[in-house]
């Protein structure tokens, strides 16, 4: 349950303020006969007046003040599943999640670097759907299809190296994989957005990015890292424990290989952009996505807490009509029940 107007629920303190005025009223009410003569007098010269009658209608008129709060503040509750019908296309985000993306050349590394490039895209997206591949030396299908923007960021945040055994940056594999995202025919158009420093990639990746381009696909890659490189820092509980080495007991220095994603994009007619500015590859990104043209389909079911705020409403009002009826002489049944002790 979700509150949906939680400001109203400062008017709550009207129910006390209420029940004050109705005891100080009782209160004046009494010293007032008191001032008119003896009590028992006062009664017997108005024998229909209930002393029931008066709290029960406080109790009825404060009820009702109840639900009309609760009604302001419209309590939802529940599950009402609607399908809804967008414009957009279909994006695979393939990540690059290799030992190298560990580097540092670029703040705070490689890897996060990605991952906020890749958050702040699904932000400036519309109606899109997304999906998310992680990749090193093999891929790994991390979320499929899904218009679920916050589930998307989610699992994002937890892509590691750990997700996949095998090192290396096997860029044909996450194009392939990536490839069976889409439906092929499915007129709604295709977008692979591959990040990566294109260091080791594979000598088929561009063999794959052709075979993408004959369902449709198209391959925009980001560079991140820099050319002049970085080492690989090795940790443990955040604290570096050392570096990278390689067969030889050298420390590997990892370098962006641009020219290798350039000619991946080139082969689905795509484009590459350099990842160091996040200002840039959003309007990229941006300029990219206005130029490929939008389809209609109809996205998962959405899941929304329904309203409630009618049936307060409504059993508030009932109550006031009922008050109207509620006089404050005594009716036979009340003083068979004899609740407050008015037989005299």
């Amino acid at each position: 349950m979700e509150l949906d107007e939680k400001k109203y629920l400062y008017l709550l303190i009207l129910i006390p303020i209420v029940v004050c005025i109705f005891f100080f009223n009782m209160y004046w009410k009494r010293r007032k006969q008191l001032e008119f003569g003896d009590l028992e007098m006062v009664k017997r010269l108005s024998p229909e007046k209930s002393v029931f009658k008066p709290v029960l209608k406080i109790v009825v008129i404060l009820l009702a003040l109840t639900c009309l709060i609760i009604g302001l503040v419209n309590p939802k509750i529940g599950t009402k599943m609607e399908t809804v019908k967008r414009e957009g296309i279909d994006i695979v985000f393939a990540v690059d999640v290799s030992k190298s993306m560990l580097a540092e050349d670029v703040v705070p590394s490689r890897l996060e670097k990605s991952k906020q490039l890749v958050s702040q895209i699904i932000n400036n997206l519309g109606s899109d759907r997304i999906g998310i591949v992680a990749y090193a030396g093999s891929a790994f299908p991390v979320l499929p299809i899904t218009s679920d923007y916050s589930v998307a960021k989610m699992f994002l945040q937890s892509m590691s190296p750990d997700m996949v055994s095998s090192q290396g940056t096997s860029l044909d594999e996450a194009i392939r994989l990536s490839a069976t995202y889409f439906d092929e025919k499915s007129k709604t158009s295709k977008l692979l957005i591959l990040i990566s420093d294109g260091e080791d990639h594979s000598e088929g990746a561009t063999a794959a990015a052709e075979e993408a381009n004959k369902i449709g696909m198209k391959i925009i890659t980001i560079g991140v890292g820099t050319e002049k490189g970085g080492t690989i820092p090795l940790k443990e509980n955040g604290v570096v424990r050392g570096y990278q080495k390689d067969q030889n007991g050298q420390t590997v220095t990892t370098k962006l290989n641009q020219e290798g994603l350039k000619t991946i994009a080139k082969a689905t007619k795509g484009g590459y952009v350099y990842g160091g500015s996040t200002k840039e590859v959003l309007e990229y990104i941006k300029n990219a996505l206005n130029n490929i043209q939008k389809t209609e389909f109809e996205a998962t079911q959405m899941a929304e807490f329904q309203s409630q705020f009618q049936w307060f409403i409504g059993f508030a009002f009932l109550l006031l009509f009922l008050d109207i009826f509620l006089l404050e002489r005594k009716t036979n049944w009340i003083k068979e029940l004899d609740l407050f002790n008015e037989k005299k």
